[in-house]
């Protein structure tokens, strides 16, 4: 069976890591850093710690990390990838827009080893469920396609590298920004104390965005900090759309500001609205 190394053991990569374990895979992984949570959600998914060298020795290395930190991991790993004798397959399955993964490319690529773009849609995987959708592009998707036997709801996105980062800023722009086009207006209805009728005529007119958004508000909350780095990388790839990287920037700004005021008034607010939504 192949050996993966999936960086790093965050929800995503862990449940992930779990995945390939039930299906008879060495994960390795890096806690080197990494704090209690980390560390108890790579005990429970079966991830082994390992060091540099072995990490690059395995078959695929999955880079799985906050967007803001996919290139300064290959540079962290570009010395040893370099001294590698067998190198192993890089995916980078970061939520990171196609100039931003051209730098990361171009890292891997003077180390000679493989590289393919990833793109993880969906949510992290649980027990009986087959997603998330795995999403690959390159030269050569071939040595990715074991991921399938073992598990992995694994796709081939036609085209060159860019390709399934191109699909996945596009989907999580519609996806995640809906939620903040969300949260941006029932923010706006409370305020004005606006809130109980327009979920009253959410409720009435429009039922399925209002399950949608009792659903997708309260996951927004502990992600926040995550989405805006993201929601900055979908503006960079908007590129000579100027009003869409207004948009997005503007995400950003929200994401960011929510995530720093976590607990306070305005998530409340939301949570509460979508709690008042899923009642309906």
């Amino acid at each position: 069976m192949p050996t993966i190394a999936v960086i790093a053991p965050g929800a995503m990569g862990s449940a992930i890591g779990a995945r390939l374990v039930e299906h008879g895979a060495t994960v390795l992984t890096s806690l080197e850093g990494r704090g209690a949570a980390s560390r108890a959600r790579a005990a429970a998914a079966g991830l082994v710690d390992a060091g540099l060298a072995d990490l690059v020795a395995a078959d695929i290395l999955l880079s799985i990390v906050p967007p803001a930190d996919a290139e300064a991991l290959a540079r962290r790993l570009a010395p040893a990838l370099a001294a590698a004798p067998r190198k192993p397959v890089y995916v980078d399955a970061n939520a990171v827009s196609p100039d931003t993964l051209a730098r990361i490319a171009a890292i891997v690529a003077e180390t000679a080893t493989p590289f393919l773009d990833g793109a993880i849609l969906g949510l992290p995987p649980k027990p009986g469920s087959q997603g998330p959708r795995v999403y690959v592009s390159g030269a050569d998707t071939a040595p990715a396609l074991v991921l399938r036997e073992l598990g992995l709801d694994l796709r081939v996105c036609p085209g060159a590298v860019g390709a399934a980062s191109s699909l996945k800023m596009s989907y999580a722009g519609l996806n995640k920004g809906l939620t903040a086009l969300a949260a941006i207006m029932i923010l706006a209805a409370e305020r004005a104390g606006a809130g109980t009728a327009l979920l009253d005529e959410l409720a009435e007119n429009e039922p399925a965005l209002l399950a949608r958004f009792a659903k997708a508000l309260p996951d927004m909350a502990p992600k926040a900090y995550r989405w805006a780095p993201e929601m900055g990388e979908i503006a960079d790839f908007l590129g000579p759309d100027a009003a869409g990287r207004q948009v997005f920037s503007g995400y950003a700004d929200l994401y960011e500001r929510l995530a720093d005021e976590a607990g306070t008034p305005e998530i409340a607010a939301l949570i509460r609205f979508a709690a008042a939504a899923a009642e309906r």
